[in-house]
């Protein structure tokens, strides 16, 4: 760490995604971000192969047999290869089936937050909504990010990841909306009023399904339809270009299942509050970044009667940071 980031003792906000694990710190009134890619690689252990990656400053550990190349550096080396990445989480949580997973997730973590500037240092982390009634292994999870955290010295406090949205985005509305995370591993949403969240759910369609969708017609790999969907996928309808083809369907599927959820959810609570004024909804995450995302989920919106009247529909003008954000504001409370 810096001397900057050693002086810091504020609160922290940290978006702990599938996709993205990102921390926000607030610092003269601006806030402030740093991120890594949630993902890794394996390479066999030799000393000359530690020794170049240590010269080249490479995010690295040797774990047995193998170094482990973590973060923004393992899509480096996922492209100069031709490899798949490796996820530490699945679906939102820590991902059961990689041994690796716990400390990846423990070396991005620490790499991001450094130690606790003081003992007790507050910072808020974001987890996952129940999908239905299952818990998924987010009991787990958030028990392992506490122990992280704890571990570095800081004081840990849950935030689920769609009222951090909220926090993060509906200030102006005095924080009551729907706040929808559309990350890798799942679509988070929730409806709160006053900060007091009324509804919470995630939906397992997201991201990473429609990577690997699409890579299965395709032949491609999902790792390089993410980079493409982030940085120069449009979505405006099918053309002559089949990987163009596979995403537009998958994300169209992925919307109708987001907005159907949210319908259902919505219209299935039985203490909704009266709500007297239309209330904004306001999406983020990577996977709202393409452009035409918001017009087809609009489209998508309207096609039936929603439960409630909204004032807008709108994206994130941050929509990478807008879930850690929303965790230092709270922090911040």
């Amino acid at each position: 760490m810096n001397n900057a980031e050693q002086e810091y003792t504020q609160p922290l906000g940290l978006d702990v995604g599938t996709s993205r694990i990102v921390v926000a710190r607030n610092a003269d009134k601006k806030y402030q971000y740093d991120s890594q890619l949630n993902a890794f690689l394996t390479i066999p252990y030799s000393k000359l192969a530690e020794s170049l990656l240590q010269r080249e400053n490479v995010f690295h550990e040797v774990q047995g047999p193998d170094i482990v190349v973590a973060g923004n550096d393992a899509e480096k080396f996922a492209e100069v290869f031709h490899l798949e990445t490796r996820r530490p989480m699945l679906h939102g949580v820590l991902n059961p089936h990689e041994p690796h997973s716990l400390a990846v997730i423990r070396r991005i973590v620490g790499k991001l937050l450094g130690r606790a500037a003081m003992e007790g240092q507050r910072v808020f982390f974001s987890v996952p909504a129940p999908v239905g009634e299952c818990d998924g292994g987010i009991a787990y999870h958030e028990a392992s990010m506490r122990l992280i955290l704890a571990e570095l010295g800081y004081a840990p406090t849950p935030i689920q990841e769609g009222l951090a949205v909220v926090f993060g985005e509906l200030g102006t509305s005095n924080f009551t909306g729907i706040g929808v995370s559309c990350g890798s591993g799942l679509c988070n949403a929730c409806l709160a009023v006053l900060s007091v969240p009324v509804l919470s759910f995630a939906v397992a369609k997201a991201g990473d399904f429609i990577d690997r969708q699409a890579a299965a017609v395709t032949g491609d790999l999902a790792t390089r339809l993410r980079v493409q969907k982030e940085q120069s996928f449009r979505l405006n309808g099918l053309t002559s270009d089949r990987t163009v083809n596979a995403l537009t369907v998958y994300y169209q599927e992925m919307i109708a299942n987001l907005t159907g959820a949210l319908r259902s959810h919505i219209s299935a609570t039985q203490r909704l509050p009266k709500l007297d004024q239309a209330i904004p909804l306001v999406l983020c995450g990577g996977t709202v970044m393409p452009k035409g995302f918001l017009e087809h989920f609009s489209t998508a919106l309207r096609a039936q009667e929603f439960p409630v009247r909204l004032s807008e529909v709108r994206l994130s003008a941050d929509p990478l940071n807008s879930t850690a954000r929303g965790a230092l504001m709270a922090a911040l409370c």
